[in-house]
């Protein structure tokens, strides 16, 4: 009698715009690891993000789980790229007296709108 091989699921991952997302999704891998490792469940992930399905869920986790340093190093990747955007943000439009600078605007439309 011969025995089939088992059936092997892909992982629901696929890179785009150097993102990671799942199950041709706009929720990325980051989202799902960051909720696994606050200590969400994967029901609760699937909850919290229906557009996936809980297999997905339990599929990329436990992707995650047997490749820990590769996402671990893609994570870090993704977290430096997105500090450095930050700071160019932040230094192309700094928060220094940004909020007097929003009250003189609400006074100065209110004045508009009473005269």
């Amino acid at each position: 009698m011969m025995v089939s091989p088992p059936y092997v699921e892909s992982v629901p991952i696929e890179k785009d715009d150097g993102m990671i997302r799942v199950g041709g999704t706009r929720v990325t891998l980051q989202t799902l690891v960051y909720a696994f490792r606050r200590g969400d469940t994967p029901e609760q992930m699937g909850d919290s993000f229906p557009v996936l399905r809980l297999a997905d869920v339990y599929a990329v986790i436990a992707y995650y789980l047997n490749h820990l340093d590769e996402i671990e190093a893609y994570m870090r990747e993704q977290e430096a790229w997105a500090d450095a955007v930050r700071r160019e943000n932040e230094a192309r439009f700094p928060s220094e007296g940004l909020r007097a600078r929003l009250l003189a605007r609400m006074e100065e439309k209110r004045r508009k709108s009473v005269n």
